[in-house]
């Protein structure tokens, strides 16, 4: 490898692909989350949303033009490895969202989910009843601090299913 032609490929501000794909993707994601949360009814119910969804999609727009015109030199992409690491968790939050939220409710779904996702990413033992223990009260405690912030605070209406 020339160091000189690394170097130089490092301040080049063509944008690299590894950077503008995933930068289009969250674009095209926050673009649909502002126009959802700008087009629903009844209104007042998503006035959180707006306010996120107008975060996510400023955000968004500047990330997209950094990796746009080469400003965003952090990083090597998104290796098979790591793309494998992530994989199980985006499927339990697809489930979550496309299926398991209207079918049982959003709060039981979520701590179903929060809970499969901690234990696929928890390093502590599978089988000794303690790290569960741990892994259960955890999953409580984080449900009950967004149920307290989405129904007390916020009174955001969540999607209401079987259960809750």
């Amino acid at each position: 490898m020339n160091p000189i032609v690394d170097e130089q490929s490092a301040r080049s501000p063509v944008p690299r692909m590894q950077h503008l794909v995933p930068a289009s993707i969250i674009l095209l994601l926050a673009v649909t989350v502002a126009w959802l949360s700008f087009t629903r009814e009844p209104s007042d119910a998503f006035l959180f949303p707006r306010l996120i969804g107008s975060v996510m999609l400023l955000l968004a727009v500047w990330n997209f033009l950094r990796a746009s015109f080469g400003l965003a030199k952090v990083g090597d992409g998104l290796s098979l490895t790591t793309v494998g690491r992530i994989a199980p968790g985006l499927v339990v939050m697809l489930v979550l969202v496309y299926v398991a939220a209207k079918a049982l409710g959003f709060y039981v779904a979520s701590f179903a989910a929060f809970l499969c996702v901690y234990s696929l990413y928890d390093p502590a033992s599978h089988t000794k009843p303690r790290s569960w223990i741990k892994r259960i009260v955890i999953s409580i405690v984080f449900m009950a601090v967004v149920y307290a912030l989405f129904t007390l605070l916020l009174k955001v209406q969540t999607p209401r299913g079987r259960f809750f």
